[in-house]
């Protein structure tokens, strides 16, 4: 049965009944009221004030060690003689700027997070979260003081989108650091987006119809002679709906023409699951003029779209390329919606439709047939390339004069990659 021991409270105390089940509760000899509780984890515990019949929890141990405790112990017997219903709660953090800090280091190392997401949050916490919230006490955290220091300036510089992007990164932070027992109450919770703005945000309007593609097609094929990697890029998410992190990266390795599959690795992808694409007949000989044409000009590396210093094209030249496509007409992300659209106007069926396009899905998926759904996908790509040639896609992809042959040698297979026609070179 678990008993209370009394001590005199040390971490030296606590470390000599860790491996005691027996005993859940340490009572200091010299203030009785001051308590310390074990946790399951017994090498953690909690710090108690008692009050009467009530245990109010001060901190976390090791969080605040024992001396620590001991110097605070007196402002909080204080605030209850001054205030009975106070809280007795204390934390290592005194402002929200420590508590951002921490966070935000904490992204920056986190491995599952995309570059694009972590450099997103990095921006958010060093020009708007920690410039105007570091210096608010945790204790002084209320809907008053965000919607005076953070929501309301920032509405009349930010679109409402990105105001709620950095208010949902504050959210976290505060639910994370609750979560770890880093602060022992969380303000956050209280506060909702829609205590400060009411406006429904709705979806940015697409900047490319279905009527559009024509002429799209038209200045792709143009442009494939005097910039193919640029063309390439553009035409490959045209053709798949894939999003621009997902397509920038790809290397040959990635590419079967035997299988006439795209496999894009998990690492790739914002929703972190890796997704496989069919290769029509039309991409594949897409994909084999675009390789003699690297070959021709020299490049015989890994890369479908090669940047600087040996890796893939960055972020920001990826951005480049769609300045010089759509001079502000449309961006890469339109070509992902005019696909998803069309999509719906051929009948695609809507599950098949949200897995070419990669969107989260819940687990009932899973149980769907496997060959049902490649075969679906398949389908509706080949619907989509024949809609596609129709609008002028056959002529970039259809070649008079004949190809110099493509290299046939196999690569070794990587663990979950299909081998490809094309070179593995370094």
């Amino acid at each position: 049965m678990s008993k209370t021991l009394t001590v005199n409270l040390s971490d030296a105390e606590i470390r000599r009944h860790v491996d005691n089940p027996g005993v859940r509760d340490l009572r200091d000899a010299r203030q009785p009221a001051f308590r310390f509780r074990f946790k399951q984890d017994r090498n953690r515990g909690s710090w108690y004030l008692v009050v009467g019949s009530k245990w109010n929890k001060i901190a976390n141990f090791p969080d605040l060690n024992t001396k620590a405790i001991l110097a605070v112990l007196p402002d909080v017997r204080a605030r209850f003689a001054g205030t009975p219903d106070a809280s007795a709660a204390v934390g290592t953090w005194q402002t929200v700027g420590e508590l951002l800090a921490w966070f935000d280091d904490r992204m920056g190392r986190d491995r599952n997070l995309s570059a694009k997401r972590k450099s997103t949050a990095r921006s958010a916490m060093s020009k708007h979260l920690r410039p105007r919230l570091s210096d608010l006490p945790l204790a002084s955290v209320t809907k008053s003081e965000i919607d005076q220091r953070l929501m309301w300036p920032l509405q009349a510089e930010l679109s409402l989108e990105y105001l709620r992007l950095i208010f949902r990164l504050l959210v976290l932070a505060f639910k994370q650091a609750a979560r770890l027992g880093h602060i022992t109450t969380n303000p956050m919770n209280a506060i909702r987006f829609g205590d400060f703005s009411k406006t429904k945000i709705k979806p940015k309007a697409a900047r490319l119809r279905d009527v559009q593609v024509e002429g799209v097609l038209a200045n792709l094929g143009e442009r494939f002679a005097a910039a193919p990697g640029d063309a390439m890029l553009a035409l490959m998410m045209l053709c798949h709906g894939t999003r621009v992190g997902e397509t920038r990266p790809a290397s040959w390795r990635d590419l079967s023409l035997d299988d006439r599959q795209w496999f894009i690795p998990a690492s790739h992808t914002k929703t972190r699951a890796e997704l496989t694409l069919p290769l029509t007949d039309q991409v594949c000989a897409l994909l084999k003029r675009y390789h003699a044409i690297q070959r021709a000009l020299g490049y015989e590396g890994v890369y479908l779209f090669p940047g600087r210093t040996g890796k893939p094209l960055g972020e920001s030249q990826a951005c480049a390329v769609f300045t010089r496509l759509g001079r502000g007409e449309w961006t890469s992300h339109d070509l992902r919606k005019v696909a998803r659209t069309a999509w719906v106007d051929l009948g695609v069926d809507f599950l098949i439709g949200e897995l070419l396009i990669n969107h989260t899905m819940g687990q009932n998926v899973k149980t769907y047939i496997h060959s049902w759904v490649e075969a679906g996908k398949r389908d509706a790509l080949e619907k989509w390339h024949a809609w596609l040639d129709a609008r002028g896609f056959a002529a970039i992809h259809t070649i008079a004069e004949p190809l110099r042959e493509v290299s046939l040698n196999p690569v070794q297979t990587t663990s979950g990659v299909a081998s490809s026609h094309f070179p593995d070179k370094p």
